[in-house]
């Protein structure tokens, strides 16, 4: 835990250097906002904070703007659920908290719009987990996630679009429709990735200023790098549970995506901790992520940090493109002073059939309580068998059956012990691996980071996944890279490092092309 603790200080760090990545969705060709409305949709977190706090702006104009951009911006489905009223009110007051204090920060966040995934209870709101089963649910208390957010100064402006109960690599298994990445271009639609999307499209086409999703086997960290922004997920344990609607229990982690590392670290100030609904909380104190962020100044900034190069990730699905910015990043590391060395996690090839037993075993159990009758969508019987039969089959989509169908067998009778023991006993090694290669009390020349590709290849064709061109098994493939560290509850981050170009039109150049 120790190290889990130091090693998210480390990756915050660390990979602030990766700042030099500008290109950004561009807003200039939008001929609905004026040119201020363009500069404030394309500040950072942290910048759209430090205007509040110089006075150059106001809570009221950044929360009306992002609407504004919003409304005009449907075709990404990014949104659930909007929360305007009630945003454009907590605006207001921080407003005036804000003059009445001198104009000082109210909070960490200081009265930024941000969005949140909708499988977070936040109270009077709607939280489906984009499924019929709970189309028709409120939230009857705020998770520990959004009310630690919203003491601190965030204004939800409102819920986004996921996978259905966070069961996703592309943001297509949802009852609301998918998410289309922003940066397709006008002729083809490509995935943003899951199931997570709908918060990585927010941010990625400057709807909001940051977003949280949840991260159970990549599901922060893969629609982030296929959207171009940052996404971080913590240890586990190091962000509550509480009030996130589960999946996963074991594996299920609070993450954020922003657009820049210093705004996942500033928000990871926010929402760290412990946290006394939530048994499996770290019980560490938490140290400042921002303060210490390191001088971006400095020549070799990352002189001391030792990166290691797994063999084993370099799997058949590796694109040489994606390998070949693999190479580009460990140079640009390098370059900054840090030693690279190669290290071996010998379990990794198991991980990712472990991790789709462990999964849909925990997502069986969790999802039993869904039975139309003591809440969730119902229809009716003869019998409860039959009501039982209908609701649940009605209330699921094919991907959450297919799931339950596959943790129900591994954890049946027969199965147990070939399938469900035997992946926990691979979930040990893994972890084992990690141990072995970090560095620690016991081994001290061990390295400090891990430095891989967060997914095989680039985003996929949306037309490809709906019309089934893709199998569910190739899209569980697009979470080799990132399922290990979930598998050991250890912290990982994916930084947006160089766009690859899928396609471009005749009258496009290369920063309008599709990226990572």
């Amino acid at each position: 835990y120790q190290r889990r603790v130091r090693g998210e200080m480390l990756y915050c760090r660390t990979f602030r250097y990766r700042q030099k990545l500008k290109k950004r969705i561009k807003l200039s060709t939008l001929s609905y906002l004026t040119s201020r409305e363009k500069n404030l949709l394309s500040l950072s977190l942290s910048e759209a904070k430090e205007w509040l706090n110089e006075q150059k702006t106001t809570s009221m104009e950044l929360t009306e703007v992002c609407f504004k951009h919003i409304s005009h911006t449907k075709k990404y489905n990014t949104f659930i659920t909007l929360i305007q009223n009630k945003a454009l009110e907590t605006a207001s007051k921080y407003d005036k908290l804000r003059k009445e204090q001198g104009h000082k920060s109210v909070g960490k966040i200081g009265g930024v719009p941000i969005a949140i995934k909708d499988n977070f209870c936040v109270k009077d709101v709607p939280a489906t987990c984009a499924s019929n089963m709970l189309k028709d649910f409120v939230a009857p208390y705020d998770s520990t996630v959004s009310s630690r957010l919203e003491a601190e100064g965030a204004i939800i402006i409102g819920k986004t679009n996921m996978d259905e109960f966070g069961m996703g690599s592309a943001n297509t298994y949802s009852i609301y429709g998918p998410v289309k990445n922003p940066w397709s271009p006008d002729k083809e639609d490509f995935v943003p990735g899951g199931s997570s999307g709908g918060s990585a499209a927010a941010v990625a086409s400057h709807q909001v200023y940051a977003a949280v999703g949840s991260d159970t086997g990549g599901s922060v960290r893969q629609p982030g790098s296929w959207c171009g922004v940052v996404g971080f997920k913590p240890s586990y344990g190091r962000t509550s549970r509480f009030g996130l609607i589960a999946y996963a229990s074991s594996l299920d982690t609070p993450g954020v995506i922003t657009k820049t590392v210093e705004d996942a670290a500033l928000l990871l100030d926010v929402i760290a901790g412990a946290d006394i609904n939530d048994s499996t909380s770290l019980e560490l104190p938490v140290s400042s992520y921002t303060q210490n962020l390191s001088d971006t100044d400095q020549q070799q900034p990352l002189t001391g940090i030792t990166v290691g190069i797994p063999l084993e990730y370099h799997v058949n699905e590796l694109s040489q493109e994606s390998l070949s910015i693999w190479k580009e990043g460990m140079d640009y590391m390098k370059s900054l002073g840090a030693s690279i060395v190669s290290v071996s996690l010998p379990h990794t090839p198991y991980a990712l059939s472990a991790y789709y037993i462990l999964a849909p075993a925990e997502a069986s159990s969790n999802l039993a309580r869904y039975d139309g009758i003591r809440y969730g969508y119902r229809e009716d019987g003869d019998t409860i068998e039959e009501m039982l039969l209908k609701s649940r089959t009605s209330g699921f989509g094919e991907e959450v059956q297919r799931r339950i169908l596959i943790g129900s067998f591994v954890l049946s009778r027969k199965s147990y012990e070939s399938y469900y023991k035997k992946a926990q006993q691979i979930r040990r090694l893994v972890c084992e691996d990690f141990s072995a290669v970090f560095k620690g009390p016991n081994n001290p020349e061990g390295v400090d980071v891990l430095l891989t590709p967060t997914t095989p290849t680039t985003a996929l064709s949306l037309n490809e996944c709906l019309a089934g061109k893709i199998n569910p098994v190739s899209l569980y493939v697009n979470d080799v890279f990132t399922i290990p560290a979930s598998m050991a509850g250890l912290p990982a981050i994916s930084v947006p490092f160089k766009f690859c170009l899928l396609y471009t039109s005749d009258a496009a150049d290369e920063e309008d092309s599709v990226d990572l």
